[in-house]
């Protein structure tokens, strides 16, 4: 059994950079996306930043955030 990673955190004295953070993704109805797992969709839907609809063709899924493999095109 392992342990649970500790989170690091950047110490202001420190001589090496912050990770910088990934910029958020955002969606709007009716954008073109594309998806590791499901392809090519057109979103029909958005719940807030917390997830969006979108329709693959033969299906309708429920992406939540951090839209992992999802993206604009």
């Amino acid at each position: 059994m392992r342990k649970p990673e500790a989170v690091r955190r950047h110490l202001p004295t420190s001589p090496f950079k912050a990770k910088a953070e990934a910029p958020r993704k955002h969606f709007a109805l009716g954008d073109r996306v594309t998806h590791d797992a499901y392809g090519l969709g057109r979103v029909i839907g958005v719940e807030g930043d917390t997830a969006v609809l979108v329709d693959f063709g033969s299906r309708q899924e429920r992406i939540t955030e951090p839209y992992t493999g999802m993206f604009n095109l």
